[in-house]
């Protein structure tokens, strides 16, 4: 067995390097795929959120007696709707389009939640990808929900 290893080239000088491979192994696949993972962990989140809090924020102004009110529910509902999926809530900005425009158009649109009015609610959150500095927040995720007043509301 031993004339098989010295022709095989592996000689006792070898001996730990197992260990010296895997830790290499370790350092420099392992913790970039971690750093990966974590990432998109981040920006799946972000995603998440700001549909979310589209959606929420549509129910709420859709639901309200006047746009006064109606804006101030659904930055409200928008912030909670955030703040459940563990991202920053300073990180969000609530826009309003008139219905087909997407969300590019949002910000220039007021609705007036008159009776069978339909508009979207845009919410874009900042994804912040883990160690990366702060001024680094180029990454946004747009969530877009479309609210339809009922016809039959009191007025």
């Amino acid at each position: 067995m031993s004339w098989l290893r010295s022709r095989l080239g592996m000689v006792r000088g070898e001996r730990g390097s197992a260990l010296v491979e895997f830790t290499f192994i370790a350092i420099v696949v392992f913790v970039p795929l971690v750093y990966i993972v974590a990432g998109f962990s981040a920006v799946q989140r972000g995603v998440f959120a700001s549909t979310a809090a589209a959606r929420e924020a549509g129910r709420a102004i859709g639901t309200a007696p006047d746009p006064v009110t109606g804006t101030a529910r659904a930055e409200a509902a928008a912030r909670l709707a955030v703040a459940d999926q563990s991202v920053q809530a300073t990180d969000v900005r609530v826009g309003y389009a008139p219905a087909g425009a997407g969300c590019d158009a949002a910000g220039g649109y007021t609705p007036t939640l008159t009776r069978g009015e339909e508009f979207s609610v845009c919410v874009t959150v900042t994804v912040r990808i883990p160690l990366l500095p702060e001024f680094v927040d180029a990454n946004t995720a747009t969530g877009q929900f479309l609210v339809e007043r009922d016809r039959y509301v009191d007025a």
